[in-house]
């Protein structure tokens, strides 16, 4: 799967988001026994308001394995994607995008089957050094593999714990920045990805 994971990260394309965003897509995934259950919440930009939802389940044969979580992922999220009436121009992943040992993260891996642009958005470091922003909301710094910067450690409230940011696919870093911010106006994790998380995890009690 190593090499599986090296080929699909050189079709990773990084480059600045040049379309206009009409609307932003939030995925997550909960997990009960061996079911899996994947939500999308796709919000009108710049308002956040909610326009569209689609939710999957599934099965993995795939183990759980840190660093190919999208293996086992990104199956039932595309089920989840394809029931969606309206698309999202642009998709945060609960999840890693370059930031990631072989360069590709489940927001990463993600972009390249839906051929879409998202941004990785984790709540935890994976991979990469990096020093800690400052307090300030909007502070961030980067996370680097060597020289080579793979993602940023992002502030998205006052002094609360940063978020580990980066592309994932079709976007570059300065778009990871505005759309984040831009989604977390009142919350530590972009509107579009809570959702998604509460949601997930309400399926997955309920069914």
């Amino acid at each position: 799967m190593k090499k599986r994971q090296i080929a699909l990260a050189g079709d990773v394309v990084i480059k600045p988001f040049a379309m206009d965003v009409l609307n932003i897509g939030g995925v997550d995934v909960a997990y009960k026994k061996n079911r899996l259950y994947a939500w999308v919440t796709v919000m009108a930009h710049p308002f956040n308001v909610i326009i569209d939802n689609a939710w999957a389940v599934g099965s993995s044969s795939f183990p759980y394995i840190p660093g190919f979580l999208s293996f086992r992922e990104v199956p039932v999220i595309v089920k989840a994607f394809n029931k969606l009436i309206l698309k999202p121009d642009l998709i945060l992943v609960d999840g890693q995008g370059i930031a990631h040992p072989r360069g590709l993260g489940l927001a990463s891996h993600l972009g390249l089957v839906l051929k879409k642009p998202t941004i990785g958005c984790a709540k935890s470091h994976l991979f990469g050094e990096f020093r800690m922003p400052g307090l300030r909301r909007g502070s961030n710094t980067f996370l680097k593999n060597g020289m080579r910067k793979i993602g940023m450690v992002l502030r998205t409230q006052d002094s609360v714990k940063p978020l580990f940011v980066s592309p994932g696919h079709l976007v570059d870093f300065n778009d990871c920045r505005r759309y984040v911010l831009i989604t977390t106006k009142r919350q530590r994790i972009p509107d579009p990805i809570r959702f998604a998380d509460h949601n997930a995890r309400k399926i997955a009690c309920e069914l």
